[in-house]
């Protein structure tokens, strides 16, 4: 029978909108994909004729391995791109929105539900939704997919797992397993992976057809029998197989058939391995996602398997490709499958030995974030936010292992208020929001635990334009603090009460409030990046109220020891004070030059507030430098970010003054329609590629083009002199910390 053909990336006309690429977050293969031609040519018609495709089967089947491949190759199709949604690691449905928003690259920094931020990003838009390893979250994902095509007509979902989601108009494809000489095409790669010179001959090829048969041509069955050749022939894998299908078939009668080869597969490699091998593959199952040296290390080891002996166990496991190695940003990470991984939990709850072992996990997570928070505060701050990054799913599963029991709730809202840097520095906003408010719903003895989560909250809520969630978490804490004696709780609150009235508008408060905050610091001797968030916030207030003298001041001040330190978070923030300035004491490109850098720090941080605060003013930047197309361009694309940092400018006159005179400039020079139209061409931009224009533009620079000079921009109550007292110089102002 002639294979189908598979389908052509280019066989839709349709391509980018204005302003985008079709972009997804599909990794690249680490080894041939092998058949399939048939499956593929199917999936692509099928996305032709039907909005959901639920790729089903038998776990190790190929169900992720072939759908994506398929959304690989129909990439072209969709004109905003194919995104990855891998559910496998997610186990609270509350996270599965978060999940997908991931996907897709969103940050979202705003206090709405996050279903809304999806809905809104996704309607109108042509773009492929590849959704993996569902079936634990089956009921609240099929409930995200129904809403989602509801509201996004040109959305397609692709989704794989070992049920249908059982929606109207879903399409279900249950994936066979491999078609016979593809199984023995596959077997014969894998082998010379791992044994360099393999190949089949007339005296293998015989045993290879008989092991693909007894396999069923289930891919990662064939794979795990592939990599036992570094010790065996063909002919003895195939002997050895044999032995373990009468040990290990018929666990449950009603099990199909393919679910009892499969996990025969899974446990003949599993019985093969060394006795301390089979011992870290449970412990090991305890992980979420990704893992390190390390981390096994400590949680794994024991009498019967010391820490110095890890190494050479999990070289074991990664040669029999048990384990996985993948190499990222921070380093040497390993995972394993999901089928293999639940197989070790399976082993590990015979032993009775799992509640140990995740308290293990819990702690050792405890203390990495611990260690993250401090090492915030230093040139490492990149590799932190990295870390935190990558261990995210660890870091959740953490959370959920402590609030299973209520006397160790208080771990939970321990270690939801100490990822406060992850929550804030690196746009995840919203989903600190979620783990926040779940933590604070339980009630424990443990203070200073509550009170830094409460604390974290009021922040969190500032920042998204909650004015209400903020008050009131912010004054449970501080009335808390003082009943207690903590003055540490005592001063972060204090110090957010006053950064909600610097984005309120209320200045004199925040002056007097950040002055407290800051003495109560000193008063402690703590120096961290909220304490020089806390200088540059009053540097705001007094930089709004016209004392840019002041204000350059303190943020210098700020930047010194930023430098000293290696912060580079909290820096982006000063030197947007700093262009502030520089701008409204007519030195433009100056602040170009500063707003640059900020902009390239808080990019880097995935930080969408301090990304779209510098953009806003280097559009000012632009207009006055001469080039109002420019500016008008990035306003728009300052406007696609902001409902995904929260209510615009925070509602707030100070802040919304750059961007009422950048306008009034650009509409002067351009008039109403090319301003208009400039404004709806950075509105096509997504945010990398805004970013990525913001960086590059140099006005000044370009033929044609005239810089302009002009004086301070004026405060919302029309002054622009600097007032008699200086709270930088001390001049009769309040004190500066």
């Amino acid at each position: 029978m002639r294979r189908s053909q598979r389908p052509s990336p280019d066989d839709s006309p349709d391509a980018p909108s204005p302003g985008t690429t079709a972009r997804g977050n599909l990794l690249a293969e680490l080894n041939r994909f092998v058949g399939r031609d048939e499956e593929l040519a199917d999936l692509g018609r099928l996305l032709t004729e039907s909005r959901l495709v639920t790729v089903v089967g038998v776990g190790g089947v190929g169900k992720t391995r072939c759908a994506v491949r398929a959304a690989a190759l129909l990439e072209k199709r969709y004109c905003d791109g194919v995104r990855l949604v891998e559910l496998s690691a997610v186990h609270d449905p509350g996270l599965l929105e978060h999940a997908v928003i991931d996907a897709l690259g969103l940050t979202d920094h705003t206090g709405r539900p996050p279903r809304t931020t999806l809905l809104e990003h996704l309607t109108g838009r042509r773009l492929l939704l590849v959704i993996d390893g569902f079936e634990h979250l089956v009921d609240a994902c099929a409930e995200l997919v129904c809403a989602l095509l509801r509201r996004a007509p040109q959305l397609r979902v692709l989704a794989a797992g070992r049920q249908p989601l059982e929606l109207d108009g879903e399409v279900t494809y249950p994936l066979a397993p491999m078609a016979e000489e593809d199984a023995m095409t596959l077997f014969a790669e894998r082998a010379a992976a791992v044994r360099p010179g393999f190949r089949l001959t007339e005296d293998n090829r015989g045993s290879a057809r008989e092991l693909c048969r007894r396999l069923d041509g289930i891919p990662l069955a064939l794979e795990l029998a592939a990599g036992r050749l570094r010790a065996l022939s063909t002919e003895q894998v195939l002997q050895r197989l044999d032995d373990r299908f009468r040990l290990l078939t018929g666990t449950s009668r009603s099990a199909q058939a393919r679910h009892r080869t499969l996990r025969t597969a899974i446990g003949w490699s599993h019985e093969l391995c060394a006795p301390e091998q089979r011992l870290l593959w449970a412990r090991l199952s305890v992980f979420a996602g990704q893992f390190d040296l390390e981390a096994v290390e400590y949680i794994c080891s024991s009498p019967e398997l010391p820490a110095e002996s890890v190494l050479d166990v999990l070289t074991g496991l990664l040669a029999q490709s048990v384990v996985l190695r993948e190499d990222s940003a921070v380093g040497t990470r390993y995972r394993m499958l999901d089928t293999v991984r639940e197989y070790g939990a399976e082993w590990l709850a015979a032993t009775g030995d799992t509640d140990r072992l995740r308290r293990r996990h819990r702690d050792w997570f405890l203390g990495l974030a611990t260690w993250c928070e401090l090492d915030w505060f230093s040139p490492r701050q990149g590799e932190v936010a990295a870390r935190a990054e990558s261990e995210l799913p660890n870091l959740r599963q953490a959370m959920e292992c402590s609030l299973e029991c209520p006397d160790e709730a208080h771990l939970a809202q321990y270690l939801a208020g100490t990822l406060w840097f992850l929550w804030v520095g690196c746009g995840r906003l919203s989903e600190g929001r979620h783990w926040l408010n779940h933590v604070l719903e339980e009630e424990t003895p443990y203070e200073p635990s509550r009170l830094k989560a409460l604390w974290v909250l009021g922040y969190v809520a500032v920042l998204q334009g909650d004015a209400v969630g903020a008050i009131s978490a912010l004054h449970e804490c501080r009335e808390e603090a003082d009943r207690t004696g903590d003055a540490t709780a005592q001063a972060y609150a204090v110090h957010r009460t006053g950064c909600l009235a610097l984005v309120t508008d209320d200045m004199v408060r925040a002056e007097e409030l950040l002055q407290d905050a800051l003495r109560r610091y000193r008063d402690l001797g703590e120096l961290n990046s909220n304490v020089l968030m806390a200088q540059i916030e009053l540097a705001m207030a007094v930089g709004f109220r016209g004392d840019l003298e002041a204000a350059a001041e303190i943020c210098q001040e700020v930047r010194e020891v930023c430098e000293d330190r290696g912060e580079r978070w909290a820096l982006s923030y000063a030197l947007f004070v700093l262009a502030y300035a520089q701008l409204q004491q007519g030195r433009p490109e100056c602040a170009r030059e500063l707003l640059r850098e900020s902009l390239a720090i808080g990019h880097t941080f995935h930080d969408l507030l301090g990304s779209v605060l510098a953009m806003e003013l280097l559009a000012l930047v632009t207009a006055v430098e001469g080039d109002a197309a420019e500016a008008a361009v990035l306003q728009g694309a300052a406007e696609r970010i902001w409902p995904s940092v929260g209510l615009p400018l925070f509602g707030s006159a100070y802040y919304g003054r750059p961007r009422a005179e950048c306008e009034r400039l650009a509409r002067r020079e351009l008039g109403d329609a090319r301003y208009e139209s400039g404004r709806r061409a950075g509105a096509q931009l997504d945010p990398d590629a805004a970013v990525a224009r913001a960086l590059a533009c140099r006005p000044v620079d370009r033929p044609g083009v005239k810089a302009q000079r002009r004086g301070p921009v004026p405060t919302p109550d029309g002054r622009t002199r600097k007032p008699a007292a200086s709270p930088a110089s001390g001049r009769g102002g309040p004190e500066r910390w």
